[in-house]
């Protein structure tokens, strides 16, 4: 670690020596003791299912409790199957289990890890070109005392698209743009993780015509994409400015006094550090460590080259071209409802891309950056070993952060292997079926929080509960609309802090942030926002 200068040996001794003897664990820890946490819990909730219609969907009123389908012996090995089935585990409709050595469809989040491999891999060869760096530079001082305007555009674009078309996990790809460009202005790496995380889940919990969520939910519900969205966009309005002021706030103070920092600026822990923070740490002018990404002083001063200006191109292509591409643009500009499953088939049943629709998803975006890499590589006149070395090193960068996804997902197949989803929804169920009209809005927020964290992908959670809570709505009182509204504020509020949501705990994870760090700053915008859903919800019911 480097000193500042006015910084002697014995200020350093004491600081070490008070820190505090207990450290929150890693982001994998975290992940490997909520896995074995929701395992021991399923061993005492009892399995239970629902009938279910044509569409899969379960039906109220026909819960049943049945007998475990895994004896003792089988949920151990369920528990230390969990991960391997959290990468490529395949999910059986029929069998109703998820497992390496069965017939079915992908479940597991091996997807998500390629892609965020191809990422790691670019942001290698694209680093060794410095074309970044030096356009990072030049950007951040152009932006010296404009920080806040590009927080705030960043944050105000991710939850736009988050609102109309589910835009959260794509974010993972947008660290590697961030990171340096936040470092050269001045802010931590919280505000970068904190800037698209909760401008893209803010997003997803107030979204308005996002069809992976509110179209899943209304399709469920037998009402128009379009009914109740004046409520919603007015709630996305409300949201996303909170989130804003938040980040701003915190980043506004720890710029002006690097103390108040819950993550400091110095290099990252071992946890998390990249094989190029690790051989290239330096020290800046003002003395405190900076990962070799971040550009150097004098970079504002360079200009870019030839080759760099082309590298810069392809990169701008490259995310460009990823957002364009998982658009679903018929389902929003036509409004369509119906089935769909926005983590494992990206697509709605009986809707028809228009012409120009790519309809891409992880395996074609994992290999969009792999050939982003490639070409930056032969722009560059990097040799094929060079190039291939420096995707390697990539990839390998982001293996703590592929660690992370695949225990997430883990959980979840612990909760769908022991059949304990059903006990879950049914108890959400009795718990808001005699409700007043107001509080029936609020208990449906409340009660979808705790069944977000096992079920992180909106659309099927919206196929499991929707059909469950739309005849209550109507026995309550309250409109079907509402209720979609209140659902998606519920699952939203989990997804700002559940580590099952990679796009949480997968960002954190590439920003090298601590998951206490995390909690420590958000919890009270996450009151905040509870409060003002709940308001709001109260209100639209009243005067219904």
């Amino acid at each position: 670690m480097c000193a500042s200068p006015s910084s002697s040996p014995s200020s350093i001794t004491e600081g070490n020596a008070s820190r505090p003897g207990f450290q929150f664990p890693s982001a994998v820890t975290t992940l490997a003791i909520v896995m074995v946490l929701v395992w021991v819990a399923a061993l005492f909730i009892p399995s239970g299912r629902y009938a279910q219609d044509a569409d899969g969907s379960p039906i109220p009123g026909t819960f049943e409790r049945i007998e475990s389908p895994l004896s003792f012996g089988e949920r151990v090995e369920q528990l230390i199957l969990a991960p391997v089935n959290g990468i490529y585990g395949l999910l059986s409709p029929a069998a109703a289990l998820v497992d390496t050595e069965i017939v079915g469809r992908l479940f597991g989040q091996i997807g998500i890890i390629v892609f965020i491999m191809s990422i790691g891999a670019f942001i290698s060869i694209s680093f060794a070109t410095r074309s970044l760096e030096v356009a990072v530079a030049a950007l951040a001082n152009r932006l010296r005392n404009q920080g806040w305007l590009l927080i705030t555009a960043v944050m105000v674009l991710f939850s736009l698209l988050g609102t109309t078309m589910g835009f959260s996990v794509e974010t993972l790809g947008f660290y590697a743009l961030f990171i340096p460009l936040m470092t050269a202005l001045g802010y931590d790496r919280l505000v970068t993780a904190a800037m698209i995380i909760v401008g893209s889940v803010i997003g997803i919990m107030a979204a308005t015509v996002n069809p992976f969520s509110i179209g899943v939910a209304a399709g469920e519900a037998g009402v128009g994409i379009g009914e109740g969205i004046l409520l919603r966009v007015i709630l996305w309005v409300l949201l996303t400015a909170m989130g804003v002021v938040w980040v701003l706030r915190y980043a506004a103070r720890t710029r002006a006094d690097p103390s108040l920092s819950l993550v400091g600026f110095e290099a990252s822990s071992a946890e998390g550090t990249t094989s190029a923070d690790a051989e290239g740490t330096t020290c800046a002018d003002d003395g405190a460590s900076r990962p070799d990404h971040a550009p150097p002083p004098d970079a504002a001063n360079q200009t870019l080259s030839g080759t760099q200006k082309w590298v810069l191109a392809i990169t701008v292509l490259a995310f460009g071209l990823m957002i364009f591409s998982v658009i679903p643009w018929a389902s929003i500009l036509g409004g369509t409802t119906g089935p769909a499953n926005y983590y494992t088939t990206h697509e709605i049943a009986g809707v028809k891309p228009f012409w120009f629709e790519l309809d891409w998803w992880f395996p074609e975006l994992a290999m969009l950056f792999l050939i982003a890499s490639v070409l930056v590589g032969l722009v560059a006149r990097m040799d094929e070993q060079e190039i291939v070395r420096l995707i390697k090193a990539g990839a390998s960068d982001m293996m703590g952060p592929a660690m992370v996804i695949l225990l997430a997902g883990g959980v979840s197949v612990i909760m769908t292997n022991t059949q304990t989803l059903g006990t879950i929804l049914y108890a959400m169920e009795q718990l808001i079926m005699s409700a007043s009209a107001g509080a029936f809005a609020v208990a449906t927020m409340v009660v979808n929080i705790p069944l977000a964290f096992v079920i992180p992908s909106s659309s099927g959670h919206a196929a499991l509960a929707m059909p469950l809570l739309t005849p209550l709505a109507d026995f309550a009182g309250v409109g079907r609309p509402l209720t979609i509204t209140a659902w998606i504020l519920g699952h939203g509020l989990a997804l700002l802090v559940s580590p099952t949501n990679v796009v949480v705990i997968g960002g954190l994870a590439i920003a090298q942030v601590g998951y206490d760090k995390y909690l420590r700053f958000i919890w009270p915008l996450l009151l905040a926002l509870f409060v003002v859903s709940a308001a709001v919800l109260v209100i639209a019911a009243s005067l219904a």
